[in-house]
């Protein structure tokens, strides 16, 4: 189906206000997906974050693995 932006005009012009505000949020919800489409995530600048916390995550990571190993034994 071809649509003009012509005949998009002329049903937006005998909308209600409601939906008018529907059509809006339709179209943010447009312009937001598509702008999350365009971001790219470049390796190069991924990897010096992740340096970065790589000594926090194991922190969290060997205060977590006690509680995991307590709920294991509650389970049992």
């Amino acid at each position: 189906m071809l649509v003009s932006s012509e005949a998009v005009k002329q049903d937006l012009d005998q909308l209600t206000r409601e939906q008018l505000q529907q059509v809006a949020d339709f179209i943010s919800f447009l312009k937001f997906r598509d702008q999350r489409r365009r971001i790219v995530l470049d390796p190069d600048q991924l990897a010096p974050l992740a340096d970065e916390f790589v000594d926090e995550d194991r922190t969290f990571a060997e205060l977590g693995i006690g509680d995991y190993v307590d709920m294991l034994h509650q389970e049992d």
